[in-house]
Parts: C-alpha cells; sequence; structure tokens
C-alpha cells in the first residue's frame, strides 16, 4: 500500500513538474493599451453629450418653473392649469431622460460595454494566443487578486501589451492611408 501511495505522489510531482505557469495584469493591459484611450475619449465625448443635453433640460424646466411661479398670480385658474401640466410634463420627461441615460441599464452602462467589451476580448484572445506560442498551460490574472506570488520572468503583460499596441498602430496605419 505505502508503495502505491508513493508511486502516486511520483506521479502527480512529476506532472505538475511539467506544467507551465504564467500571469498578467489585465488591469495594467486595458490601461496601457492605446485603443483603450482612444476608447476612453469616445466615451467620454458621448458622456458629455448626454451632461449637456441633461443640463439644457434641467434648466428649461426651472426656466419653466420660475415663469409658473412668477405669472401665477395673474393667470386665470385654466392658464394656470394648462401651464402646470406642461411644467409636470416638462419634469417627467427630464426625470425619463436621466432614467433612460444614467438608470441601471441605461445608455451609459449600454455604451460603457460596447466600447470595453471588444477591447477586453482582444486582450483575452492575445493573452491566449502569446500563451499557446510560449507553451504556458495557465495564465493567472493578478488584477482578479488570485496570485500571492509571481516570478517576473513569466510575466506576460508587457509582451501582450506590445503586441495589443503594435497591432492597433499597424491598423490605423493602414486606415490612415
Amino acid at each position: 500500500m505505502k508503495l502505491w501511495i508513493t508511486a502516486c505522489m511520483a506521479l502527480a510531482s512529476a506532472a505538475v513538474a511539467d506544467i507551465k505557469i504564467a500571469h498578467v495584469d489585465s488591469k495594467m493591459i486595458f490601461e496601457k493599451y492605446s485603443e483603450t484611450s482612444k476608447a476612453q475619449r469616445d466615451y467620454d465625448r458621448q458622456v458629455q453629450k448626454w451632461e449637456q443635453e441633461a443640463q439644457t433640460k434641467q434648466r428649461e424646466l426651472m426656466e419653466m418653473k420660475e415663469r409658473l411661479e412668477k405669472q401665477s398670480l395673474m393667470l386665470s385658474e385654466e392658464r394656470k392649469r394648462d401651464l402646470e401640466a406642461q411644467f409636470a410634463k416638462k419634469r417627467t420627461e427630464y426625470e425619463q431622460f436621466v432614467q433612460q441615460i444614467y438608470g441601471k441599464d441605461g445608455m451609459l452602462y449600454q455604451k460603457n460595454q460596447e466600447i470595453s467589451d471588444p477591447i477586453i476580448q482582444k486582450i483575452k484572445r492575445t493573452i491566449q494566443d502569446v500563451a499557446n506560442q510560449e507553451g504556458y498551460d495557465m495564465v493567472f490574472d493578478r488584477a482578479a487578486g488570485a496570485v500571492v506570488f509571481w516570478k517576473k520572468d513569466n510575466d506576460l503583460t508587457q509582451r501582450v501589451l506590445d503586441i495589443l499596441n503594435r497591432e492597433n498602430a499597424a491598423g490605423a496605419a493602414a486606415g490612415g492611408r
């Protein structure tokens, strides 16, 4: 029985010794990848447009409220009710707009997903490609907090980042022609 256990342990040790493991920092890759900064600028421009639109709607709403308050004593009941209804409608439209943009699963969230998902997928594919080319069996992501020690020699972060940025520069050069 002891011989059997010793044999199993020897086989397990040999199998583990053949596993080649690397690590990356996906957060750093995402932040330093040149395509990410372009996507961030596009995202920021869209967010700025939404913020300006929200501010415009809010300003119109406040102006309407001020006019209503200033004129309420001079208006007939019918005209006052009409303006109050217009104000209530405008306020509802503003609240719906804010919810549509900034609410849970709103356009802000959707735009973020639309911009970041392709980048994340490309980073994952590149990590897999580098790992396959260099013969790694597993790659851990330090950004996920799963690695407590790493040997710098096994860090693929810079290699992945270099490939992504080189491909992006080549694509930009080809697109600019």
